[in-house]
């Protein structure tokens, strides 16, 4: 009986170390990220029936956790964060418009976060360069859908940049596109999400 518990100890002790080693090397290399809200940029554009339009977010935040130890850069995690009402095209009109279209008063964020790395392959010109495509859950307006998120990203003495854009659907969402002036005026439905993010 005693020989059995032994055994059972030893083997607990063996996992325990098996465990602890496996996870420890990813701990001491994998490095987290802040989004730099104050560098970079995202802008959606879109058009109208009377002309084309773009919104800037004025305030957005984020994490990544990557392990740049192996042969390609390792991403863990990726949240990426923008407050809706931070969205600002230079016409109060406008932008009270799209938060009406968004219900900012119920949903406060647009948010992506990563599922998995669908891609990364690195671009040949450049060492610190690579091409990514990101699978995650985006959620606006409180719809959530699964997408792929495509973006080059560069590493640079301790920063991260991600940079590209990516085409949506508003009624994907279940966002009606904004209308104005008694509906003589109406958005398409087609928009673009262009960013140019700082990681620090």
């Amino acid at each position: 009986m005693q020989y059995h518990t032994s055994h059972r100890q030893s083997l607990l002790k063996a996992a325990i170390l098996w465990i602890t080693f496996a996870l420890v090397p990813f701990a001491l290399s994998a490095q987290n990220y802040k989004l730099n809200n104050g560098a970079g940029e995202v802008m959606v554009t879109g058009t109208s029936t009377l002309h084309d339009w773009e919104e800037v977010a004025e305030q957005k935040s984020g994490t990544i956790t990557l392990d740049n130890t192996g042969d390609l850069p390792k991403i863990s995690t990726l949240k990426f964060t923008v407050e809706a009402e931070s969205l600002k095209s230079g016409k109060g009109a406008m932008d009270k418009n799209t938060y009406k279209a968004l219900e900012t008063k119920k949903h406060k964020q647009i948010v992506f976060e990563l599922k998995s790395v669908k891609s990364i392959s690195p671009v040949t010109s450049a060492s610190n360069k690579y091409k990514v495509v990101a699978t995650g859950n985006l959620t606006i307006a409180g719809s959530t859908n699964t997408i792929d998120l495509p973006f080059n990203m560069t590493l640079n003495n301790g920063t991260v940049l991600l940079e590209g854009k990516k085409a949506l659907k508003m009624t994907d969402f279940n966002v009606d596109p904004p209308k104005a002036l008694l509906g003589t005026i109406t958005t398409g439905d087609d928009i673009e999400v262009h960013y140019n993010t700082v990681w620090k």
